[in-house]
This record gives C-alpha cells, structure tokens and sequence, in this order.
C-alpha cells in the first residue's frame, strides 16, 4: 500500500479540476490518503472527500465528489456530459465569451467599485447552501484522512489551519471568502475563543504544507495545482491584470513552502543536518497549466457546466498520466525537480 498526503489548491470554479483529479486517485486501490491539506476549492473537495470515504470508503467519496460539483453546477449524467462537453466550443472560446459578455462586465465593475459591505445580506456566498449539507460528523471524525482546512485571518494576516472538531460550515466559508466580493466569515475561534474575521486561505496558504510534515504522516505530499505558475502571454488588459495577480499572490505561499523544503532536502543530502532530525519530503504534482492559461478570472468566477465538465475531464487525465509516469516513485523519491523550479 502507497500512502499519499493531499495539498488541494483554491482557485474557485477551476476547482472541478481538483475533482477530476481525486476520482481518478480513488480508484486505485493501491494509494492510501492519509492527510489533506485543502484551501477554498480546495477545502470544498477536501470535506466533500473525507465525508463520504467516512460513510462508505473510496465509492462513498466518489460519489460525495459528484454530488459536490453537481451542486455547484456541474453536468454528471454520463450520457450527457461528453456530449455537451464535446458540441460546444473551445475552453479558450468560451473562456473569451464569458470574459467579455455584458453581464460578466458589468458584474467585474460592480465588484471593482463597491465593497461588499453596501449590500449587506444580500450579496451571500452561494455555497453557504451547499456547505450546511455536509455532515460534520463524518468531516471531523477520527477515521479516514486527517483533514487540515486554511484560512487567513484578517486582522493578524495569519494563517489559521483548522483540524478536527475545529472544522464547522462557517470554517470553510471562511476559506473560500474572497474579500471583493463577500464580507469576512466572523465567529468564535475555538483557540482563542475570541469572535475573530476570516478571508480565502489562498493569501497566507494554498494551501498550507506544514501540518503534512508531521512523523507519523508518509512523506509524499501530492500537490494539485489549479493556478498556473507560468503564463506565457503578457496581460494587458484590467481583467486578466487582476487574474494573474490573483495566480500569483495565491501560488506565493505554496512555493514559500516548497523551497524550504528544497533547502531542507540539500541540507540533508549534504549532512549538514543528521538524516532523521527533519522530514526528506517527497514532492509530487499534478497540474495542467496549458488548460489553465485558457481560461481566466470568468470561467473561476462563475461555474458553467461546460467549463467544469471540461476541468473534470482534464483531471481526470493529468492524474492518469502522473500514476503511469510517477506512481513507481510514490515512497521512494520526488518527481518534482525543487532545484530546476527554483533556479
């Protein structure tokens, strides 16, 4: 039996990607989860995971997973979804479309130029629906993985990593709270227990490495990454300005994370720090930035069926082609070159 750690990247509707990702894992029985580190998206899949493994093992998650994205709008009917997926135009043609549709236009300004706070209760998180329907029992119980869920506080600008019982609808809420345009997720911290403010855990964690370096965790993390590290076209307009600031801002804390554990990783491979006093980290990705440069702060913004049909399916793929290329190096060796990324 391999034994993995999941790190599941926020990135709004992109998060399908995700979803595509964790089906494809789930059926091989060989790969055994055994923590998940989650942001946003991220966070979303990670509950949606955690509760139905709990209820019924890898069937039970897969089927939770479908539920999660059909809630949010996705087309599951198997007989449906490769047909609508193959009949409509090019991720990058419907990604302009939606880009520059009126209502997309004038909802980018109305974000642009108001805060969140004019409209008051009217302007609530969609998911807010959809998060009251897990089952919390099942999310914060013992068994299965060990889930870790990042916010970032608002006042401090910290991190904050929920676990266990800590993990309730308004935690993951706050998770997935962006601030332009929804109001801080407030509520009493169960550490401090004091009423504390929370945005999207993508500034300060995106998700937050840290708790998967624990002894008794495997020492392969597996990262899905749904925000592009490179885009090779330069943005020149205010949209997609925002949009790569946004994949930028919200990959910083990531690649923080991995090159300390580059520096760590040569430490050790030097003896300048005695093997076993820290963890020999085996990083491992799974990411299609090629789909990712397609798309933009519309298709992450608003969740189409076609879009998300398409992410799943891509997922789906890129998960496929990393256990035929890399499954042989899960418990034995990084298939991410750390050195080559930061040099």
């Amino acid at each position: 039996m391999k034994k993995i750690n999941l790190a599941l990247q926020g990135g709004g509707a992109h998060g399908a990607f995700t979803w595509g990702v964790l089906c494809r894992l789930l059926q091989e029985e060989d790969i055994e989860i055994a923590a998940i580190s989650g942001t946003s998206a991220g966070a979303l899949n990670a509950a949606a995971l955690k509760s139905g493994w709990v209820a019924k093992g890898r069937e039970g998650a897969i089927e939770n997973l479908e539920w999660l994205w059909g809630q949010i709008g996705a087309i599951t009917d198997p007989m449906f979804a490769p047909w609508i997926g193959a009949a409509l135009p090019t991720a990058e043609i419907w990604a302009k479309a939606m880009k520059y549709s009126p209502a997309y236009t004038a909802f980018d300004m109305t974000t642009r130029m108001l805060s969140p706070y004019v409209y008051g209760p009217a302007m609530q998180n969609p998911l807010a629906n959809i998060v009251a329907k897990f089952h919390y029992d099942s999310v914060c119980a013992t068994d299965g993985p060990d889930l870790h869920i990042c916010a970032t506080n608002v006042r401090s600008g910290k991190i904050r990593v929920f676990t266990g019982d800590e993990i309730m609808p308004e935690v993951i809420m706050a998770s997935a709270c962006l601030p332009s345009l929804f109001q801080a997720v407030e509520f009493e911290d169960p550490t401090t227990g004091k009423v504390e403010a929370f945005w999207d855990g993508g500034y300060t964690g995106n998700p937050a490495l840290y708790p998967l370096f624990v002894s008794d965790l495997p020492d392969d993390i597996l990262i899905v990454n749904i925000n592009p590290l490179h885009r090779e076209e330069l943005p020149v307009d205010s949209q997609s300005i925002e949009n790569r600031v946004n994949e930028i801002s919200f990959n910083t804390s990531l690649l923080r994370e991995l090159r300390a554990i580059d520096f760590v990783k040569r430490l050790l491979a030097d003896g300048s720090i005695k093997r076993g006093t820290m963890k020999n980290v085996l990083v491992h990705m799974i990411a299609d930035d090629a789909l990712m440069n397609d798309l933009n702060v519309a298709t992450k913004t608003i969740p189409t069926a076609v879009i998300l049909s398409r992410l799943k399916s891509a997922g789906e793929a890129a998960a496929d082609t990393f256990l035929k290329s890399h499954k042989k190096d899960l418990g034995k060796r990084s298939s991410v070159n750390l050195t080559e990324m930061f040099s």
